[in-house]
């Protein structure tokens, strides 16, 4: 069973598993020929296509990069903008206690001023109700004292003139004596 296996060139015979000459250079002319179309056709098309790739990573990453970029510089304005408020909202309140301080310093000096009034008013009053007071007084203590007076000495009073000048003696009388008893008190 066993054969022996010649060489089929020696025996004239072709070998299956050897390929003839002229498809061996029919396939080396093919593949060249496929070689060349693919580096005309294919390759750059697979060329392109890494370069459109390429350059649409680089482009995302540049506009994220400036799109990073302009969010740092709206966060920066950002900041900027909200310290500047608060010292805007700080120097409002400062402006407002002072302003407050003013009007109420305004209103207290207001309320002196018219708590002076209404006591130099009061004082007045207190005054032209004393006067009237003292004069309703004498009025009252004249009539007395000449009644009483008339009563003692036994005579009519009844002449005004003689009344009022009796009047105005006492109250004089009775004045100096006033003064008297206070100048004493005060030095002692």
């Amino acid at each position: 069973m066993l054969t022996k296996v010649l060489p089929l060139s020696a025996a004239g015979e072709n070998n299956p598993l050897m390929p003839h000459l002229s498809e061996v250079i029919f396939g080396f002319v093919f593949l060249i020929l496929l070689t060349i179309l693919a580096r005309k056709f294919v390759v750059p098309r697979f060329e392109k296509a890494y370069a459109d790739r390429t350059q649409a990573i680089e482009g995302g990453m540049e506009a994220a990069k400036q799109a990073q970029t302009e969010a740092k510089a709206a966060l920066d304005k950002y900041n900027a903008q909200l310290a500047e408020a608060r010292q805007e909202a700080a120097k409002i309140r400062e402006d407002a206690r002072e302003q407050g301080a003013l009007i109420i310093a305004e209103l207290r000096e207001q309320a002196n001023t018219e708590a002076e009034r209404i006591v130099t008013h009061a004082r007045t009053q207190i005054e032209a109700e004393r006067a009237q007071a003292v004069a309703s007084l004498r009025s009252e203590v004249g009539t007395m004292a000449t009644t009483l007076a008339g009563r003692i000495v036994g005579e009519s009073l009844e002449d005004e003139a003689r009344q009022r000048r009796t009047v105005e003696r006492f109250l004089a009388d009775l004045e100096a004596s006033e003064s008297a008893r206070q100048a004493v008190g005060t030095d002692g």
